[in-house]
């Protein structure tokens, strides 16, 4: 590897450690708000979706000017194209945590209702997802990647207990049916979110053993 090549992909990782804070600090919020109904925080969360987008952008074309400048191989292609799709998956979950807080927006122009008990758990196990496959990226630890894939179980779970929860909820309180349609969209958002950390995690294994493991069921 040149010296230049290795100067640009450290500069890279560190563009790519700012997206995902930043990413991690707004799924993190958007939940947190979703279930205090913290209107100003959504807000918030959906104004700064747009420095997401941006970032991603210009890490993307980073990439892509890395890729025709150097034409890497091996190790070094596999590490530009893993950058590519996590930027990816992080500008989605950005969009994801936008679209959670427009939830909580929308539920607090009604009169409050309870939020299912197993959503605190959903909502735990999807931040450390995100949280962990980030630092497997920058560990390059593939094991670690193989373990959070399995966490992607639990959440699938919980999301279906939540939602035969609410369709109770809804058929016995028709009023509110507003409101628990809201409470099933961030729920299937924190899913989506999830998914989309086993997506990193996922691709962190690709990175560092040149192993495609989507669409295998992980032991």
């Amino acid at each position: 590897m040149s010296k230049h090549l290795r100067n640009d992909l450290q500069h890279l990782k560190k563009e790519l450690l700012f997206i995902g804070m930043t990413v991690e600090e707004a799924v993190e919020k958007s939940m947190r708000a979703f279930r205090k109904g913290d209107v100003d925080t959504a807000r918030k969360i959906i104004e700064d979706d747009e420095v997401i987008n941006a970032k991603e952008v210009e890490i993307e074309e980073e990439c892509l000017k890395l890729l025709a400048l150097y034409q890497p191989v091996a190790k070094d292609l596999r590490f530009l194209a893993t950058v590519i799709k996590i930027n990816n998956d992080l500008e989605r979950m950005g969009d994801i945590s936008a679209k959670i807080s427009k939830r909580t927006i929308s539920m607090a122009k009604e009169l409050p209702i309870e939020l299912p008990d197993q959503l605190k758990e959903m909502i735990q196990v999807t931040k450390t997802m995100v949280k962990d496959s980030l630092d497997a990226f920058f560990r390059q630890d593939a094991s670690d990647s193989r373990q959070i894939c399995k966490r992607d179980v639990i959440v699938d779970k919980l999301n279906k207990e939540i939602f035969r929860l609410v369709r109770e909820k809804m058929q016995a309180d028709p009023n509110n049916i507003d409101q628990y349609l809201d409470i099933v969209t961030a729920t299937k958002s924190i899913e989506r979110i999830a998914d989309l950390a086993t997506n990193i995690a996922q691709d962190v294994v690709y990175m560092v053993e040149g192993e495609i493991i989507r669409h295998k069921f992980l032991d």
